[in-house]
C-alpha cells in the first residue's frame, strides 16, 4: 500500500512541476558522444538538466571540467537520483543495449524517457520497453539527428500535398568512415562495436535512420517484407559486428533502399523520394533538389523549423506539456517500434540470405 501511495505522491509532483517552468532532466549516463550536444546546451542555459547519472567516476570527471559541471550534478545510480531530484523526464545517452534498464527503473516510478536512437539493441528488449511504457503509461520517445532537419519535413510536406504524386521509391544514405576513423571516444566505440550493446554495427547504428523516416513517410505502416545484405570490409577494425548494410523495404505500394555504412568516402545523411510525378532529394539538413515528369528541375533551400519541431528539448517540453501527442511521428514509440521491427527483419535476413516476411 506503502509503495501504491509513493508511485502517486511522485506522479502528483511530476505533473506539477510541467505547469511551471523549463523542464527538470536527468542525464542516464555519459559514454554516448551525442551528450556533448545536451551538455552545450546546459552551459547556454537551454536545458535545466539537475542531474547527471554516470557510475564512471572518469568519466564524470572528464565531463565535468570540459562543462563545468558541478559535483552536486552527478549521481552513480538511477533511482537514487530520481527519488532525490524528481525530475519530469530522463535523456538516456547511454549504450543502446542499456535503454530497457532505464526504462525499467523510470516506468514504476511514472517518469517519461526519451533516448537517443535506436529504441533498443534488439527488439525484444523495444518490446519489454513498449510492454512498461503501457503498463505503467508513461512516453517513452528515441531522438534522431534528423528528425530536425528542416529539408525532411519539407520533403514530408510536399509529398502530403500530392505535389509528386503516390510514393513509390525511397532512398536513404546515412554513414559515415567509421567511428573509429572519425575520431569517437573510447567509451563510445566500446558499446558502439559491440554485437550485443548496439545489437550489430552499421546497421543499427545507421539503418535505423532510414527505417524511422520511411516508417515516417508511410504513415506509420508496416512494411510487408525487409531483405538485407551486411558486409565487413574492414575486419581487423570492426572483428565483432558489419559495417555496412544494405536494406530493403517492401511496402504494398512501395519499395525503400536503406543504405547504411561506416564506408562512406564522406559523411551523410541524405533523403530520396521518388514519385507518380516527380522527385525529391533532400541533400543535407537543408538543401533539396526537385525534378518532375516534365524535366522540370528546382533547387530549393528549407525554412527553418519552427518550435516545437526544431529542437529534442523543445520538442520533448511540449510532449511532456500536451501540447503534442507525440504518438505518431519520428520520434514516438509507435513508429520506433516499427523500426525496430524492421532492423530485425534484416539482421535475420543477412543471417540466412532470405527475403523476411513481416
Amino acid at each position: 500500500m506503502k509503495s501504491f501511495f509513493f508511485f502517486f505522491l511522485l506522479i502528483g509532483v511530476y505533473t506539477a512541476s510541467l505547469a511551471q517552468g523549463p523542464i527538470k532532466v536527468v542525464v542516464a549516463g555519459l559514454n554516448h558522444d551525442h551528450i556533448h550536444g545536451i551538455l552545450r546546451q546546459y552551459t547556454q542555459g537551454k536545458v535545466n538538466i539537475i542531474g547527471i547519472v554516470e557510475p564512471n567516476k572518469q568519466l564524470q570527471l572528464k565531463y565535468a571540467k570540459q562543462y563545468r559541471l558541478p559535483d552536486s550534478l552527478f549521481y552513480d545510480d538511477l533511482k537514487k537520483a530520481l527519488v532525490s531530484k524528481k525530475p519530469d523526464v530522463v535523456v538516456g545517452y547511454n549504450a543502446v543495449g542499456e535503454h530497457l534498464k532505464v526504462v525499467q527503473v523510470c516506468a514504476p516510478l511514472g517518469i517519461p524517457v526519451m533516448v537517443e536512437k535506436p529504441l533498443a539493441a534488439t527488439l525484444q528488449q523495444a518490446k519489454e520497453i513498449e510492454k512498461l511504457a503501457t503498463q505503467y503509461k508513461i512516453k517513452v520517445l528515441t531522438n534522431f539527428e534528423t528528425t530536425w532537419y528542416a529539408s525532411y519535413h519539407d520533403v514530408y510536406n510536399t509529398i502530403s500535398k500530392d505535389s509528386i504524386g503516390q510514393i513509390k521509391k525511397m532512398v536513404v544514405h546515412d554513414g559515415h568512415q567509421g567511428p573509429k576513423e572519425i575520431g569517437c571516444s573510447a567509451e563510445f566505440l566500446s558499446w558502439l562495436t559491440d554485437p550485443v550493446l548496439n545489437g550489430a554495427g552499421a546497421l543499427n547504428d545507421f539503418g535505423c535512420y532510414g527505417a524511422d523516416l520511411m516508417t515516417w513517410l508511410m504513415k506509420g505502416q508496416r512494411p510487408i517484407a525487409v531483405t538485407a545484405v551486411t558486409r565487413r570490409y574492414k575486419p581487423d577494425v570492426y572483428p565483432k559486428v558489419d559495417d555496412d548494410a544494405t536494406i530493403l523495404v517492401e511496402y504494398p505500394g512501395a519499395t525503400g533502399l536503406i543504405e547504411a555504412s561506416w564506408n562512406w568516402p564522406f559523411s551523410i545523411k541524405d533523403l530520396e523520394v521518388f514519385g507518380v510525378t516527380g522527385y525529391l532529394h533532400a541533400l543535407d539538413g537543408v538543401n533539396i533538389t526537385s525534378r518532375m515528369r516534365e524535366n522540370k528541375k528546382g533547387v530549393k533551400v528549407a525554412e527553418p523549423l519552427k518550435a516545437p519541431f526544431n529542437d529534442p528539448i523543445v520538442y520533448l517540453t511540449a510532449v511532456l506539456r500536451n501540447e503534442l501527442p507525440g504518438t505518431d511521428d519520428l520520434s514516438s514509440l509507435k513508429y520506433n517500434m516499427i523500426v525496430m521491427e524492421i532492423l530485425d527483419a534484416a539482421k535475420r535476413s543477412a543471417a540466412t540470405g532470405k527475403r523476411i516476411v513481416l
